[in-house]
């Protein structure tokens, strides 16, 4: 039998009175207990309300129940929790809009959030909070641009507007209201949203990035207790970690007006238009970006993102960090034109000289080839002699620094179907440059034709199962996963071939 948790233990008592203090406010009980809240919740207390929160609870995203006492003048109760992950929009019984937002590792007994949808309009999807929806300005004037604008002419004019303001000496809700206006409309699926909500303020609305984040809504709780059914929201603060580093441009997927980058676990998502990485590119760039070896520096504010995805046949989380629009900076190498240039030009050359990689391709389908041997060919066909022949099963995806680490501890180098095959010192290696593969690693067979004379005639399955015996037969060592850590992958590789680990060699 599981152990029983013990209940948390509850601060709950009547506030007697609230004290302002630097950046927070002290509530004291009427029992003489004092509880430390933030500035804004204050706002909303009075004398006599009755305040619940858990022992112990004294960061940002607390959770609290608050009830109004008889000399208040709300007449609704204030909760705030983190939140999780906020469901799409879905009607209940009277056919009204609403999303529901899980809390998290509640201890008040709360598991759950109701809010309507026009509550979640009047709070992301406005300028000025303090007015109603059909007295709102359009998003489009806030920031100055008209409905047809396109990405860079957005962030464009939303640099212009900050600018205006700061000649101005506007106040922080202004300039908070540009930035919310801007995250709105520089996000693909928000601003659809919007414009559906300009055509009809009772569209479905989605709560920005999916939640994630501490909420402070008014409303009641429900008779159970489980279900807190909130009819304002009062603030919003979500989870965002500060990120600097550098991301290969062959990792974008590249749209007519935007760029798209996903980390390889696809755990970091960033959307820039040409404003933001000041470059002009289009579609085409996808076909040869995997020749490009650029690098550009990412510093952005990313927030917790999320959405139920279906898996086989169940729905799963899924969970990711997407980059808010107003706080990115793309910082672009000195001689980025130069590298451009340099990779389509090899692009289009790989295409002035297709019919003879054809013929290549068609022969290491077949047999594994030395990679002196397929130069010495290409040669023959008239290719010029600086191309670089294991280029052409390279995958857009493939990270080049594995390939560097692997080819200067080669003595010779195969191509075979998708893979190359280092031939080191002390084993054979093989290696599919392609993003989410391993390196395989074999000790040394008396003679390369031996080898190959196995491993041709079998699959990875067969090696990782011993069919046959042949992982004995081939001497398979073991494989080695890429990850996310190069300097781990570089330890393991030193590891099989018993040399002294160097942990600078990693540095990407």
């Amino acid at each position: 039998m599981e152990p029983t948790l013990p209940a948390p233990m509850i601060y709950s008592g009547r506030i007697v009175s609230i004290k302002p203090q630097e950046g927070a406010a002290q509530c004291l009980l009427a029992h003489g207990t004092p509880i430390i809240v933030s500035r804004f919740l204050a706002n909303f207390l009075h004398p006599q309300d009755e305040i619940q929160l858990p022992l112990g609870d004294s960061v940002t995203g607390t959770e609290i129940h608050v009830s109004p006492g008889r000399a208040s003048y709300r007449a609704s109760e204030l909760y705030q929790a983190p939140i999780g992950y906020v469901t799409k929009p879905k009607e209940d019984n009277r056919k009204n809009l609403y999303v529901l937002a899980g809390v998290r590792e509640s201890r008040l007994g709360i598991s759950a959030i109701s809010i309507p949808c026009p509550a979640v309009r009047d709070y992301f999807y406005v300028a000025d909070r303090r007015r109603p929806w059909d007295k709102q300005a359009a998003l489009y004037e806030t920031v100055g641009i008209p409905r047809t604008a396109g990405p860079a002419e957005l962030r464009l004019s939303f640099r212009i507007r900050q600018l205006e303001l700061q000649r101005d000496s506007a106040k922080k809700n202004s300039f908070s209201a540009l930035e919310r206006t801007f995250n709105i409309l520089a996000h693909p699926e928000l601003r659809t949203c919007y414009d559906a909500l300009l055509m009809d303020s009772d569209a479905t609305v989605l709560f920005p990035y999916g939640g994630f984040g501490s909420l402070l809504v008014s409303g009641n709780r429900s008779k159970d207790g489980a279900t807190f059914f909130a009819s304002r929201i009062l603030a919003f603060r979500p989870e965002f970690h500060e990120r600097r580093f550098h991301a290969p441009l062959r990792k974008f997927q590249f749209h007519p007006d935007t760029a798209v980058y996903r980390d390889s676990r696809r755990k970091l998502e960033l959307l820039v238009d040409q404003s933001a990485m000041p470059i002009v590119w289009d579609q085409t760039w996808n076909q040869w970006k995997h020749l490009l070896g650029a690098k550009v520096q990412i510093s952005a504010t990313f927030v917790q993102a999320g959405s139920y995805r279906m898996k086989g046949n169940q729905w799963h989380l899924t969970l990711w960090e997407s980059a808010l629009p107003s706080r990115l900076q793309v910082t672009l190498p000195s001689n980025i034109s130069d590298q451009v240039a340099a990779a389509r030009r090899t692009y289009e050359r790989f295409g002035q000289y297709s019919r003879a990689f054809d013929k290549i391709r068609a022969r290491i389908e077949r047999e594994p080839v030395e990679k002196k041997e397929l130069d010495r060919i290409l040669g023959q066909l008239a290719v010029p002699g600086d191309f670089d022949v294991s280029m052409i099963t390279w995958k857009p995806d493939y990270d080049p620094f594995f390939y560097k680490q692997l080819v200067k501890r080669a003595r010779r180098l195969y191509l075979f179907r998708d893979e190359y095959v280092f031939d080191a010192v002390v084993a054979v290696i093989v290696e599919t440059p392609e993003l989410g593969h391993a390196t395989y690693l074999f000790s040394k067979p008396s003679s390369m034709e031996a080898f190959f004379n196995i491993y041709q005639r079998v699959t990875k399955e067969d090696i990782r199962r011993n069919r046959d015996n042949v992982a004995g037969r081939l001497g398979f060592v073991g494989r080695i996963v890429h990850g996310n850590n190069p300097r781990l992958w570089v330890k393991a590789l030193k590891d099989h071939l018993r040399e002294p680990v160097e942990y600078a060699e990693a540095a990407t």
